[in-house]
């Protein structure tokens, strides 16, 4: 079934392989990437650089993660916390992002494939 081509609607068509590769090549979808590699690769180096940042805390800096902040909550705590918070956040920032900018760009290259226009 892998193998089977996609199902055509009354609707829609099937856009050859030809086709592909010269949206693949067009400023248009080139802009597309763009767009999105701007927004996605600096996200995601941030994030990962603050999780090792928080690891390598955890590993090496035992007396600062240990410091009490209020009561007994230290700051390793409000670091994890916060791992998840920012997680929760860069989710919400991307599904408004690609929303906003990414999928009418997107939809606008799909329906013109696959109306023929």
């Amino acid at each position: 079934m892998a193998d089977s081509p996609p199902l055509e609607t009354p609707h829609t068509r099937v856009p050859s392989t030809e086709e592909y590769a010269q949206v693949q090549e067009s400023e248009e979808f080139g802009e597309l990437r763009r767009s999105y590699r701007s927004f996605a690769f600096p996200l995601t180096i941030a994030f990962i650089t603050w999780y090792l940042l928080y690891v390598l805390l955890s590993s090496y800096a035992g007396g600062f993660m240990g410091a009490k902040v209020v009561g007994n909550i230290n700051v390793a705590l409000v670091l994890g916390v916060l791992q998840f918070v920012s997680t929760f956040l860069i989710a919400w920032w991307y599904a408004r992002t690609a929303a906003a900018k990414l999928d009418p760009k997107a939809e606008a290259i799909k329906t013109r494939m696959e109306g023929g226009a």
